[in-house]
């Protein structure tokens, strides 16, 4: 099997896809390596868990956002990963300094989980461990929200070629010089591609992919995109768009405005768009990011990091999946009627 989806939710146990990276640490064994690429790391028991497999004699790589949304967020974790008994070079802090003209500063936003045992895998999605336990800065939570209680997911991708490419990007990602740059660097951002799945990288020269494949349907089609962040004209092109050349566009957005401002939800419903806010009474976030697209013949699955913003779209480095994989298809289809039946119980 190609793929299998983990989901993390309201519905489902506290810390679920957390204890999945650390079900999965545990599982390496001496000589093994683990590769992992993220945005937020704040959860120290599983720092202690990666600094446990290197000292049983494996090769744990780390590279991880310097300077987050919310500046010290990982720096607890960096402490004890980059201490004297650390992972030493094999730890990395990615700097990314704004470009000239533009005022928003690019991120390492990546998600990505990869491992050499018990058989290779890398898991991506939208979750990175950004609680802690104990929780000793709640304000931290209050700003970012309680990813290990709110919607996530990772898809962990088997497929030997796909996992291989996967595994070099995140070294590459850890060793080389970042930088304007980097989007014309094919080592960075050439796709992987299998039989039926493409994974992207970005910052990217190229067109965005995702959107490239939406300008090709129309109407018989049916797209339902579940979006923690919708940000930028390009992205309310993409779906307002499709809804006016016939398409049925279902959305549900993340309930902040400052995720999903007001004026853009006010130019999807005008466009035809049917747009609806994930609104949990806890304040829970829904940080999913998939799009499911079907018509009479075909249907696609896009999943990753990457959020329908300008930041990512432009200046972030984030990995995008597109497969036709039936199976993935009907797990997130199955998911989506999770949130739609959790939206219509708390409205």
């Amino acid at each position: 099997m190609s793929f299998k989806a983990y989901f993390g939710g309201p519905d489902l146990p506290r810390r679920c896809l957390r204890d999945l990276l650390a079900e999965r640490v545990a599982a390496v064994p001496a000589g093994g390596e683990i590769d992992w690429v993220t945005y937020y790391f704040r959860d120290r028991p599983l720092a202690q868990e990666l600094l446990d497999a290197r000292r049983r004699g494996v090769r744990v790589r780390i590279t991880l956002d310097a300077s987050p949304r919310t500046d010290h967020a990982n720096n607890q974790v960096l402490a004890m990963l980059s201490g004297p008994e650390g992972l030493g070079p094999d730890l990395r802090t990615l700097h990314h300094r704004p470009l000239p003209g533009i005022r928003w500063k690019p991120h390492l936003h990546e998600k990505l989980y990869c491992f050499s045992h018990p058989t290779p895998a890398a898991l991506v999605g939208s979750f990175n461990p950004s609680g802690d336990e104990p929780e000793e800065e709640p304000d931290i939570i209050e700003q970012i929200l309680d990813q290990d209680r709110g919607h996530n997911f990772l898809v962990a991708i088997n497929d030997p070629y796909l996992v291989d490419g996967l595994v070099r990007h995140a070294r590459h990602i850890q060793q080389c010089s970042h930088g304007f740059l980097e989007r014309f660097d094919p080592a960075l951002n050439s796709p992987l591609c299998s039989k039926e799945t493409t994974i992207h990288f970005w910052p990217r020269f190229q067109p965005n992919p995702f959107s490239s494949l939406l300008q090709r349907f129309g109407s018989q089609t049916r797209v339902r995109v579940a979006a923690s962040h919708i940000k930028g004209p390009g992205v309310t092109r993409d779906f307002a768009g499709l809804a006016q050349r016939g398409a049925s566009v279902e959305i549900l957005a993340e309930s902040t405005h400052r995720r999903v401002p007001l004026k853009i939800e006010s130019s999807l419903l005008g466009a035809g768009v049917k747009l609806r806010r994930f609104v949990h009474p806890e304040g829970l976030p829904m940080h999913n990011k998939f799009v499911l697209i079907e018509n009479e013949t075909e249907c696609w699955t896009l999943f990753g990091s990457c959020n329908w913003t300008s930041r990512s779209r432009w200046l972030n480095h984030e990995i995008g999946a597109i497969t036709s994989n039936h199976g993935l298809f009907e797990t997130f289809s199955q998911r989506w009627k999770t949130l739609v039946t959790e939206c219509n119980v708390n409205d």
